[in-house]
């Protein structure tokens, strides 16, 4: 639909609609008048060409990646805890090392913290000398349905907390990741002393950063969902998918054209089949969960200030007094820089580390082990010692 908006855009040209009330020095005004020197039907047809090679190119990629033959095969993590649909993985080796909760986003499946074997996040941190637990929140099921953020905050995830403390005998590390790090930071300042050290991945926090007409428009999404869903009725992953991809509408397109170009049994084919069928696996969110998140966080910019409360008390990242990290990827299009920076502003004494990044890429990229995993690692050493 977006390229065909261009050839239809050329044709309202013709009449010269669009540009009737453009000022002067407007750079449409000159290529209109390109277009008049060369013709317009050869233009037209030059511009049909290129949309029939793009979707030609676009079409190749995406029947490469349907018939690949690569398929993830889940590893088999021990069930430390489980509770409704929502478990808690024990990916530590070694028992008696510190341990590190890390916490995902609700709408993504936890593996992209362990994708493959070699390109694993938690099985890294295992490596390094640290006993790495992860929830898997699972889909919403009955036990869910229902649930706010603070239903998930103090209720199965203040229990995984209590659980890795128990089982290591003392208190305890705490990961977030993206909208997880909003989750790790109303944990740690529930449970001061049951945590060690916070560290929060490419977390928003002042969400009207940057975009805040979308930020609002969203917010606005939030407050007419109860008229589209019926009560306890999960936000669905397809509306979800859609957002994402109008950060970004050609994203699709660039990068199954360069799949294609891929040697399908080189490595590089082979992590992009597994990010891609990660993304493809989402899940829906609690239907109170969107509700709250859409008005509070998006529409209200809740969390910056200061008026985001989990249990009745207010999230102030002020109050936090175990040693923070943040990690703020440069190129983090999902969470800009400008969303996540105040909250590090916030933290008394948070170190922050930037690495030349995406938003994804911190945990999939081959450079994300040496730039993000193990400085992690290296800091959390340093703080827990």
């Amino acid at each position: 639909m977006l390229w065909l908006s261009s050839r239809a855009a050329l044709m309202s040209w013709r009449g010269g609609s669009p540009l009737s009330n453009a000022p002067a020095e407007n750079p449409l005004q000159a290529l209109a008048k390109e277009f008049e020197k060369l013709g317009v039907d050869r233009v037209a047809a030059a511009l049909d060409r290129e949309l029939l090679r793009r979707a030609q190119d676009f079409a190749a990629g995406l029947e490469a990646y349907r018939r690949h033959p690569f398929r993830r095969a889940a590893p088999r993590t021990p069930v430390a805890w489980q509770e409704g649909n929502v478990r808690l993985l024990d990916y530590g080796s070694v028992r008696k090392a510190p341990a590190v909760l890390v916490v995902p986003s609700l709408i993504n499946r936890y593996y992209v913290l362990d994708l493959l074997p070699e390109q694993s996040f938690l099985r890294h941190l295992a490596a390094s000398g640290l006993r790495p637990f992860v929830v898997d929140w699972g889909e919403p099921g009955a036990a869910e349905r229902d649930f706010t953020l603070s239903d998930y905050i103090a209720g199965p995830l203040d229990r995984v907390l209590t659980k890795a403390r128990d089982l290591t005998r003392g208190p305890v590390t705490i990961i977030g990741y993206c909208m997880g790090g909003l989750l790790a930071l109303a944990l740690a300042l529930r449970r001061p002393s049951d945590t060690a050290a916070l560290a929060l991945l490419a977390t928003p926090w002042d969400f009207h950063a940057e975009r805040p007409e979308q930020a609002r428009l969203l917010g606005e999404l939030g407050a007419l969902l109860p008229r589209f869903l019926a009560a306890g009725e999960p936000f669905p992953l397809s509306i979800i998918q859609f957002l994402f991809l109008m950060l970004d509408p050609f994203l699709a397109e660039r990068k199954f054209v360069r799949f294609a170009a891929l040697d399908p049994k080189g490595p590089a084919a082979r992590g992009f089949v597994a990010l891609e069928d990660w993304i493809n696996d989402g899940v829906p969110l609690a239907h109170n969960v969107a509700v709250e998140c859409l008005q509070s966080w998006y529409g209200d910019n809740a969390p910056a200030r200061g008026e985001w409360r989990v249990g009745g008390q207010a999230v102030r990242p002020e109050n936090l007094r175990a040693p923070a990290l943040v990690v703020l990827p440069r190129r983090d299009r999902i969470v800009p820089p400008h969303s996540a920076m105040p909250l590090a502003a916030a933290i008394p004494q948070a170190e922050v580390l930037r690495p030349a990044l995406g938003h994804i890429g911190m945990m999939v990229s081959t450079d994300a082990p040496a730039t993000v995993w193990q400085p992690i690692a290296d800091w959390l050493h340093a703080r827990l010692a």
